[in-house]
């Protein structure tokens, strides 16, 4: 096992990443003097993989465990949800000594962690992601929150778990698509802080559901160490935490336009690194070489380089003119300077934002 310490004060937590570790999750809480009860919230299909595993190590912590399932797409990251979760927590007594453990990915994750946030002004919460891009990014931080119909993670709050708990044989399950999507999560710590796990990425990516555990338990480590870190600086996002937003601002954009059900956020993610690597060209900030190395990664991740769904350059601009992470009413971007390191700015011209999606919009002209 990894621990990575969230050092914030009397927020701090640790992520504590392993293999094959979820039957020792219930006395890890139980240290932490949580309880008397605790609230599973988890989709139908891992409380099918893991909701006995994890129950009995709750009960076997001395815990009254309850449960909540809920669906884990992008339309149930809604207020809807949590108010469901609400009358769940109400019905079963619970109080602010009572915790919540949310087992899953993104959506399940964000979804319970706001409800914790929330509920009775705060309760404790546990976080055991269960998808990579739960486990690298979603998961530590704080950041919780629902989507609203006209953009995504619109309300929410910054709330920190006690604990990640992080069992990196869950990963074993998913299907291949969900592999990829946290990969493009994977490629953008690489790009924004850590060129030798870039060059580990390059090595394992094409084999990736094959890695051996303590490979990832080392690629995830190092995400969430990098995190870790960005996080202890700026909690609230304020500043540097704001280039862990790398290919997030069009990625968003993306998802909105398409009803969440086209792209998956990874995918999204990393259609906005294209055209953040791109922009940075189009302003002289990088050059080619560096951008054609990342969609080189990209693209042996298995994930999307050009989009392909029919939509306009300005439908998109117009989207991610409304993200929340607009200051003073310009669009801040964060754009990388090599592999390894970004840099911050709401100066980027609209002409050349157009002329790059609509260079990766439009279908490649084939050679006769």
């Amino acid at each position: 096992m990894k621990k990575v310490p969230v050092s914030l004060d009397e927020r701090s937590y640790d992520v504590v990443i392993g293999n094959g570790i979820l039957s020792a999750l219930g006395a890890t809480v139980r240290e932490l003097g949580l309880g008397p009860k605790e609230m599973v919230v988890t989709s139908m299909r891992l409380w099918h993989l893991y909701g006995v595993a994890i129950q009995d190590s709750l009960v076997a912590g001395g815990f009254d465990v309850r449960v909540a399932q809920m669906n884990d797409d992008e339309e149930s990251k809604s207020i809807q949800t949590v108010t469901s979760l609400y009358d769940k927590l109400v019905e079963n007594e619970f109080d602010r000594n009572s915790g919540i453990t949310a087992v899953g990915g993104g959506v399940v994750g964000d979804v319970t962690g706001f409800t914790a946030a929330t509920f009775m002004r705060g309760v404790p919460l546990v976080q055991v992601p269960t998808t990579l891009l739960a486990q690298v990014d979603s998961s530590i931080g704080g950041k919780t929150g629902v989507n609203l119909p006209s953009g995504k993670n619109l309300v929410g709050a910054f709330y920190q778990p006690r604990l990640v708990w992080t069992d990196v044989s869950t990963l074993k399950t998913l299907p291949e698509r969900e592999i990829r999507s946290g990969l493009a999560e994977v490629i953008k710590y690489a790009v924004v802080a850590d060129p030798g796990l870039f060059q580990t990425l390059e090595e394992n990516v094409h084999s990736f559901s094959k890695t051996p555990s303590d490979t990832l338990i080392e690629i995830v480590s190092r995400c969430c160490s990098i995190k870790a870190r960005i996080v202890e600086q700026d909690e609230r996002d304020h500043g540097i935490r704001s280039i862990l937003n790398y290919g997030h601002t069009v990625g968003h954009a993306l998802e909105s336009l398409t009803s969440y059900n086209h792209y998956t956020h990874g995918e999204a993610v990393a259609l906005g690194m294209i055209v953040a690597a791109r922009v940075s060209r189009e302003i002289g900030a990088i050059d080619q070489s560096a951008v054609e190395k990342q969609e080189r990664l990209i693209s042996a991740a298995g994930l999307p380089t050009r989009i392909n769904h029919s939509m306009k350059p300005q439908d998109i601009v117009r989207q991610f003119t409304r993200d929340k992470k607009r200051l003073a009413g310009r669009t801040r971007w964060v754009l990388p300077k090599t592999v390894g390191e970004v840099f911050l700015t709401d100066e980027v011209p609209l002409d050349a934002v157009l002329r790059v999606m609509k260079d990766i919009t439009t279908p490649k002209e084939t050679k006769a």
